[in-house]
């Protein structure tokens, strides 16, 4: 069985399309799928549109809902861990990528030459701004965290039973589980498709969530900014050492009378902001430390309904 796990938060206007497209993903596949949807707290009425609209469009499906805004990266983790199928795809719910890259994510599975299969973005119909950022991101995040990670960054992918396990077994706070995706290895495949416009409702991917990403995304998997903190800080005391041994050389022979308060002055705010900038990077991986050792759940699941096997069974858990 293959089983197509969509977080949902903010989707309201998608919700019908949405259960139509994967009514004829199912139909495409001649049966056997299972679509596992994850409503991440969402605000709106997007739970009761699927509770109401799951039992009579014939899919065999799940509906979880979290107790709150846990974040996209939670809920799909979520429905990984309550998909039973055999293999699995990541699909969004706004349905910007093409429903045909998902039939083409299980082909590839298929064959059992890879374990992982990531879509490529070769563009995107988002505003200009907004391909422009994610544009310098994501080569940033190339050249400097991950190498691995296509050009354009990763919104959906699949993998197998074997490399599911591994990513739901992973239980770290604010991480990416994209990146973890390419930290635990296996047998990579990625697929090029175009992004399309949205449809309907808005982006729920606010610029709060985009630095929220970027922290987590670069701390998690990368030492690189207190490389960077430690660069700066030796450059800054050779700098400090010279200009020092200048202002004492002018002393000893005259050159100076008064002190000079700007020169202190600007000293002063540039080590003081540098120290205030190390300690906040510092602080960042403090931080996800702290958070990992309480060993509090990524999510918690408020409620769990199932359609199609076994006709409404409702439960609650955590993970």
């Amino acid at each position: 069985m293959r089983s197509i796990v969509i977080p949902v938060y903010r989707n309201a206007a998608n919700v019908e399309a949405l259960v139509d497209t994967l009514v004829a993903l199912d139909r495409d596949f001649g049966g056997g799928t299972e679509a596992v949807f994850v409503v991440d707290g969402s605000p709106d009425d997007s739970y009761l549109r699927l509770r109401s609209l799951l039992p009579a469009s014939g899919l065999e499906a799940q509906l979880l809902l979290l107790s709150r805004n846990f974040g996209s990266f939670s809920a799909i983790r979520a429905g990984l861990a309550a998909a039973r199928g055999d293999s699995f795809a990541v699909m969004a719910a706004d349905q910007q990528e093409p429903p045909e890259l998902i039939e083409s994510f299980f082909e590839v599975l298929g064959s059992g030459e890879y374990d992982v299969v990531v879509g490529r973005r070769r563009g995107r119909g988002d505003p200009l701004p907004g391909r422009l950022l994610s544009s310098a991101f994501w080569a940033l995040y190339r050249r400097f965290v991950q190498p691995e990670v296509p050009l354009g960054g990763v919104d959906v992918f699949a993998l197998n039973r074997r490399a599911r396990d591994q990513i739901v077994e992973l239980r770290e706070h604010n991480s990416s589980i994209v990146g973890l995706l390419f930290w635990i290895g296996f047998r990579r495949a990625e697929i090029p498709y175009q992004r399309r416009a949205r449809t309907a409702g808005k982006s729920a991917w606010t610029l709060k969530k985009r630095t929220a990403y970027l922290m987590d995304s670069v701390f998690s998997f990368s030492d690189l900014p207190i490389k960077v903190l430690f660069r700066i800080g030796v450059l800054g005391l050779l700098f400090s050492l010279g200009f020092g041994a200048l202002v004492l050389g002018a002393r000893l022979f005259g050159l100076i009378g008064v002190p000079g308060y700007a020169a202190t002055v600007l000293l002063v705010t540039f080590f003081g902001a540098l120290n205030c900038f190390g300690l906040g990077i510092i602080g960042g991986y403090i931080w996800r430390t702290f958070e990992n050792t309480k060993g509090r759940p990524n999510y918690i699941v408020a409620s769990h309904v199932t359609f199609g096997r076994d006709e409404e069974g409702d439960g609650h858990g955590h993970g």
